[in-house]
């Protein structure tokens, strides 16, 4: 045998494959290393972080919405969920106890979300900051930080302000200024343990959230309570379906106040866009028409027979009128047949621009979505009856706001002003970046001309349908209206649409008030229903302090001489006067100085005077309106000139301050309620 075929060549030809195999593997791992560690590092490095953190959106807070003077409608409070690991809890009975005591919840609710028997509870509902300053950094607890839409006067503007859903808005200031109300969000990074859990504490801000920019409305916070306050007793006292209440200032066209109610939901807004039939309160715009063109006079009169007149085939039917009278009175008692027959020598081009000018049949131009045109037709889509039918206010579909725009132009002195809801806009710093100003769409009638009209309208409510609307010391004009309601399938019903609507004082008007009523049962007819609403809302604006009206200019409207029985809101508004109020004005008021029986609409007749005397200059003695419904409590307080504040429904238990404490006029008083068991 050779040495060559020596038996230890195999071995060593296997250990040579075996290093071989060994120094490869080496090669590929020293390769893949340095392919990781050195080439790719970067994206290693990202996709370890990314196991371990997660780069998140930081919701900003939306900008505010604020009434006139800066109340708060609307604002973005941060939130936080809470989230429990019982499981990592390091003592469960320890933290139930502080879920218990930082967050309100019941010592079984406490325990429960403690117990080790689940891996993961959330504890239901949202938490303010003070719970994230109390549970911040305790172990097994986990906070998400969220961003929610509270309004702090709960639904009292929900129609005007919209809501928000899914971060945006939809309906009303939300909707049409959402783009700078929703701020920029930020981004944030959160640091997670192996199991993707966030780690407490560990949140890191990478770029800040700026928060939105701030819309401020006209509307008023005292007088959005009390025509939502008046507009739910009407409701409840008529058993009405719905309705409606707006509150503008002629003279500018502001919004001061809007409220629509329908199937006991506050959160729609009729006033824009469900419009009707607005029957007589149409008329006196029929009369201006008339006066404008130089077609007729007030004086001239007309022969309504005995209250029916048969046109084109229809029957016209009067409710008081009879015989012959005045176009003047015609419009004062609300004579149907009367100012169908003054309304012949109009002809159809005349009337159709007439209610044109007056912006019926066009959109206001109102900012916020979901405004309707109502339903003017041209003339030639017209019938035979359409010229008797549009004079007293049918065929013709109007939304409040329309018609309380209209109504400003009467007042002002002929001048259809565009209604205004946004007073400014500002950035997220507060500054100013858009004003609004008032603006005139156009001079519908001659100065003259409206204050003829107004003229009757004043005796429409001292001596005509609406004199349920009266204030005694001011003199109000305004006009009502009942209509039936009209379905497109079934035609008219038995259903009605029961209206006022009234501007004072008549003189130098500051406010229109517009109120309807949506099938009311039993009594219909608007001087009725809907004109009481119209005083009750004019009484609590004076005693509001803080609403928008120029009292001095209310004094000097003042009735010279005149001993009234006056609501205290009246009193309040006497005793306004300031020293640069010329002397004979303190001497008319000073007339008014004398004790008269004063209804405060809840209860028997007190003694009062319309300057202040020391008895009320030490305040009011505050009621005692436990166990009352809180309308009337509400209705009660605010006829005394004080503001309600009332956080929850439920039986009223007690006021804060307490009843007989003596108290000024336009103080804010709670009322203590029992939160009911369902709520």
């Amino acid at each position: 045998m050779s040495r060559f075929d020596s038996p230890s060549r195999p071995g060593a030809w296997r250990r040579g494959m075996v290093l071989a195999v060994w120094m490869t593997l080496a090669a590929v791992i020293c390769a893949r290393a340095t392919q990781i560690q050195i080439v790719q590092v970067g994206q290693w490095r990202d996709l370890a972080e990314a196991q371990h953190t997660t780069d998140k959106e930081a919701a900003a807070a939306r900008g505010a919405v604020l009434d006139r003077d800066g109340a708060l409608l609307a604002v973005s409070r941060e939130m936080y969920r809470v989230s429990v690991a019982p499981r990592e809890l390091e003592d469960p009975d320890a933290a139930a106890a502080l879920l218990q005591q930082a967050l309100g919840l019941t010592p079984h609710k406490a325990r429960e979300m403690a117990s080790r028997d689940r891996t993961w509870a959330v504890v239901p509902g949202r938490f303010p900051p003070s719970a994230r300053e109390r549970l911040t950094g305790v172990r097994g607890l986990y906070l998400d930080r969220e961003m929610e839409r509270y309004h702090p006067h709960g639904d009292l503007a929900r129609g005007a302000l919209g809501a928000l859903i899914d971060g945006t808005g939809q309906g009303g200031i939300e909707q049409s200024f959402d783009a700078l109300l929703r701020g920029s969000p930020g981004r944030e990074v959160v640091a997670r343990d192996n199991e993707g859990r966030p780690i407490p504490g560990e949140t890191f801000v990478v770029r800040a959230p700026r928060p939105g920019g701030q819309v401020v409305l006209t509307l008023d916070l005292d007088l959005q309570e009390i025509a939502r306050q008046a507009l739910e007793e009407a409701i409840a006292g008529s058993q009405a379906r719905g309705g409606d209440v707006l509150i503008s200032d002629p003279r500018t066209g502001e919004i001061l106040a809007m409220v629509s109610i329908r199937d006991g939901q506050t959160t729609g807004l009729g006033v824009v866009n469900t419009p009707y039939e607005p029957g007589s309160t149409l008329k006196p715009f029929t009369v201006a028409a008339i006066l404008q063109r130089r077609l007729g006079l007030l004086s001239d009169t007309v022969d309504v027979g005995k209250g029916t007149w048969a046109v084109a085939g229809r029957v016209i039917h009067d409710v008081h009128a009879s015989g012959r009278m005045s176009v003047a009175d015609a419009l004062r008692v609300s004579s149907n047949v009367g100012i169908a027959k003054v309304a012949q020598v109009l002809s159809p081009g005349d009337q159709f621009e007439n209610l044109r000018d007056f912006g019926f049949g066009v959109a206001t131009g109102i900012e916020i979505p979901g405004e309707v045109s109502g339903t003017l037709r041209r003339p030639d889509q017209w019938s035979v009856q359409s010229p008797a039918s549009l004079a007293i206010g049918y065929e013709i579909s109007v939304t409040p706001l329309q018609m309380a725009m209209a109504y400003g132009a009467l007042a002002n002195g002929g001048l259809l002003m565009q209604p205004r809801l946004v007073k400014e806009l500002r950035d997220a710093d507060g500054n100013v970046v858009e004003r609004s100003g008032p603006r005139v769409v156009r001079r519908v009638l001659d100065e003259r001309v409206a204050r003829s009209v107004s003229r009757v309208l004043v005796d429409v409510v001292e001596d005509g349908t609406g004199t349920a609307a009266g204030l005694g010391v001011f003199k109000v004009a305004g006009k009502t209206g009942t209509s039936r309601a009209y379905d497109a399938d079934r035609g008219y019903g038995r259903g009605h649409f029961s209206s006022f609507v009234g501007f004072f004082p008549a003189e130098d008007p500051q406010l229109v008030v517009f109120v309807k009523l949506e099938n009311p049962r039993g009594a219909y007819l608007g001087g009725t229903v809907a004109a009481p609403v119209t005083r009750a809302t004019m009484e609590a604006a004076l005693a509001a302090r803080s609403t928008p009206l120029d009292r001095a200019k209310l004094l000097r409207s003042v009735r010279r001489g005149m001993v009234v029985r006056a609501a205290p809101a009246v009193r309040f508004a006497a005793r306004a006067i300031d020293p640069s109020i010329p002397p004979e004005l303190v001497e008319t008021v000073a007339t008014l100085d004398a004790a008269v029986p004063v209804a405060t609409g809840d209860g028997p007749e007190t003694d009062a005077v319309l300057d202040g005397t020391p008895h009320e200059r030490e305040g009011v003695p505050l009621p005692d309106v436990v166990g009352l419904p809180a309308r009337t409590a509400v209705r009660r307080l605010h006829g005394l000139g004080l503001r309600v504040r009332q956080e929850e429904s439920g039986r009223i238990e007690g006021t804060v301050p307490s009843a007989g404490t003596r108290i000024q006029p336009g103080d804010t008083v709670l009322l203590v309620t029992r939160r009911r068991m369902d709520d």
